[in-house]
């Protein structure tokens, strides 16, 4: 194996980007049937071994989390509900006929890892350590069947914004001739193979000049179901008064964790909250008559990030709002991240501390 150490990232960095400012350190484990999960370590970053005929890499049985840890105010380092992300990856294997990780095994090795390379990571208020937990199917075999054996992994990166250094409402491609997920499908789970797919419709995002594109459902592809990797919210009204509500889960979306801590923060901070299905005609229209007031979406990559303007080739485009960030969008974004960097109360023990 090639070492693959960064001097980069060998102290804090000033300005990380997103993706690719990888930390000094691996964890790896191993599952085989007779043997369990065993040999685990925590190793310098490096390149890995497959060959040609790894399982895995031919039939698609990849499946990975997302998570961040935080600098707190008092200087120590949690990770954000990494239970509840080990509690998906287990689904996620369950429905790609994998081997369930225990998910004390999972958060120990997020723990291992963190606890060696929080030194790179700097205190900015933006940075954070993006954590990936990976597991592959690793038979030398092209039978078309599960895996026997398998690699679990967790490697990490300095990460900034998502979007950049600012927070900036977004604009974004609704997308009419591709779906994400279908029903009883593989949407509600975080698997590789849901994502490769999806570049096309981003690129064309892309060149219609945003940043994102939104999902519909397969069937009638009239209904918003997310937006690129994150759940979409949408706020009615203002004030006090205001309904924040998201789309139901239907088993094609992805319960993203930071969908519950918001929803859970929302009724907290006194909004009416709710689950609802969205048609793309609802948004539009609700936009236009002043019922819809802000839309965000949400994931652990880009925290909270509002949608300013809202393209569709097929009835035109439209604002949401003032185009800008609104005020229930902020409240709930300074909300979450002043919990996860603890400078807030922490009233449902969201925060794992690292030793």
């Amino acid at each position: 194996m090639t070492s693959l150490l960064n001097p980069s990232v060998a102290s804090p960095l000033a300005s990380p980007g997103h993706g690719d400012a990888f930390t000094r350190h691996l964890y790896s484990m191993r599952y085989s049937p007779e043997r369990g999960w065993h040999d685990s370590s925590l190793r310098p970053m490096e390149q890995l071994s497959l060959h040609p005929a790894t399982i895995g890499l031919h039939y698609g049985q990849v499946i990975f989390e997302g998570m961040k840890a935080f600098r707190q105010a008092d200087g120590s380092t949690a990770v954000f509900r990494p239970w509840e992300n080990a509690r998906r990856f287990r689904r996620s294997a369950a429905r790609l006929a994998m081997p369930e990780l225990p998910e004390e095994l999972y958060v120990e090795g997020v723990e291992q890892l963190v606890a060696a390379d929080r030194g790179e990571l700097s205190d900015h208020p933006d940075h954070s350590l993006y954590l990936r937990p990976l597991m592959v199917g690793t038979d030398v075999n092209l039978m078309l069947r599960p895996s026997e054996e398998y690699l679990f992994l967790t490697l990490a990166f300095v990460a900034g914004g998502f979007f950049g250094d600012e927070v900036r409402p977004v604009s974004v491609l609704i997308c009419r001739t591709q779906s994400r997920a279908m029903p009883d499908g593989t949407g509600d789970v975080k698997c590789a193979a849901n994502y490769a797919p999806s570049f096309v419709a981003q690129r064309q995002a892309q060149e219609a000049g945003c940043q994102q594109v939104v999902w519909l459902d397969s069937t009638e592809r009239r209904w918003v179901e997310e937006m690129g990797g994150m759940n979409l919210f949408f706020v009615r009204g203002s004030g006090a008064d205001a309904e924040v509500s998201t789309t139901p889960l239907t088993g094609t979306l992805l319960p993203g964790v930071t969908r519950d801590s918001l929803l859970r923060l929302a009724a907290r901070c006194g909004y009416r909250v709710g689950e609802r299905p969205v048609t793309v005609d609802e948004w539009r229209a609700g936009c236009a008559s002043g019922e819809i007031t802000e839309v965000f979406a949400c994931g652990t990559a880009a925290v909270l990030t509002p949608v300013g303007t809202v393209r569709d080739g097929q009835d035109g485009d439209w604002t949401v709002g003032d185009g800008e960030m609104g005020p229930v969008t902020r409240r709930l974004r300074e909300t979450l991240v002043d919990i996860q960097r603890g400078r807030a109360a922490d009233p449902d023990g969201w925060l794992h501390r690292v030793p």
